[in-house]
């Protein structure tokens, strides 16, 4: 009996742990194959109010709306790129989980490269001309300096 438990519980926090769909029971296809693509599209559709979610995660309204227009648009026979070409036809380039490298999304891939390569040269020319210029060091004190240094350290 306690080995039921422990499988039971074991189970039970197994399934706690995979992803949370938010699919509810009325939106699923009777179209095995279709309801696939429709699943497969909305993992790489973003959640317009939880951000950083999938529509398929999500359960915010939007998203069912969402999901609701991605499986309205299977069943009138679009293909996949079609339906993702409607959507952010509809809703922009934000609403893809993960955006094109092409128009203007390019100043957007090119930023992070740019911003380490300009704080390399800074870098290198910080160092450069520490390089060319030491600083003072214990023999450039005055005198003044070497006897409150003196005073200090008798202390």
């Amino acid at each position: 009996m306690n080995m039921r438990r422990l499988i039971g519980a074991a189970l039970t926090v197994a399934a706690l742990a995979l992803p949370a769909m938010a699919v509810q029971p009325d939106e699923v296809l009777d179209d095995p194959a279709l309801e696939a693509r429709a699943r497969e599209l909305s993992q790489d559709l973003r959640c317009l109010v939880c951000r950083n979610e999938s529509i398929d995660e999500s359960n915010a309204e939007l998203a069912r709306d969402l999901r609701l227009l991605v499986r309205e648009r299977l069943v009138a026979g679009d293909s996949d790129a079609e339906v993702m070409d409607f959507i952010v036809a509809r809703y922009g380039e934000y609403v893809l989980l993960r955006p094109g490298t092409g128009g203007s999304n390019i100043m957007l891939w090119a930023a992070g490269p740019a911003g380490l390569l300009l704080a390399l040269i800074v870098a290198g020319f910080y160092l450069r001309r520490r390089a060319a210029s030491p600083g003072r060091s214990e023999d450039d004190l005055s005198a003044q300096e070497q006897a409150r240094l003196d005073e200090i350290l008798k202390d």
